[in-house]
């Protein structure tokens, strides 16, 4: 629904005082990033796939790289920002590819993130480097993060708990902690263990 693919029947979706309703579908959906947990690359240059429509300068470029902590990886390629992605990104490992989604999102100041499990399939390390870049560059935006793992999302303003679809519960993780009967408590507490 926040992407549009599928239109609300009822109720709204609001986004800085403006019902997504009212706008067009590339304005929208230019304003999101998506993190996906498998990230998305395609064939082409790193340059294509950070910047399609071509509307930043090499200097922007370089600097989103640089604050998703995949310039070194880059500057290191001899062709630099001209070189080629293999179909899906696969001369990338799958942190790496996340890192290139967040440098694009990066790049386009995108207002709205929207991670869903995005570190799941990469290894702690990695995942903590994404998170820290996260928090760090997306201060001024509504980041929306799906995710399984605890300290994904525990500093985060507000937490919903869903099962089977259904919203259980919706505050600041701070005060879900504080009752030891809430589904977070016990979610936090199973974490511990593993």
């Amino acid at each position: 629904c926040l992407m549009r693919i599928i239109e609300i029947e009822d109720g709204s979706i609001v986004l800085d005082g403006i019902n997504i309703k009212e706008i067009g579908l590339d304005d929208l959906r230019g304003r999101i990033a998506i993190i996906p947990q498998e990230p998305l690359l395609f064939s082409g240059t790193l340059r294509d796939n950070l910047d399609p429509q071509h509307e930043y300068v090499d200097e922007e470029i370089w600097s989103s790289l640089e604050r998703a902590q995949m310039k070194n990886v880059i500057v290191d390629a001899p062709a630099g920002l001209d070189t080629i992605v293999e179909e899906h990104g696969t001369n990338y490992s799958v942190g790496q590819r996340q890192l290139l989604c967040v440098a694009r999102a990066l790049l386009r100041k995108s207002k709205v993130i929207l991670m869903d499990e995005a570190t799941a399939s990469i290894d702690l390390e990695t995942d903590m480097k994404i998170q820290k870049t996260i928090r760090e560059e997306f201060s001024d935006s509504t980041v929306i993060t799906i995710a399984h793992r605890i300290h994904t999302i525990i500093d985060s303003d507000r937490v919903m708990v869903l099962e089977m679809g259904e919203l259980k519960e919706f505050d600041r993780p701070s005060v879900l902690l504080q009752n030891s009967e809430s589904m977070f408590s016990q979610l936090v507490e199973k974490s511990k263990e593993v």
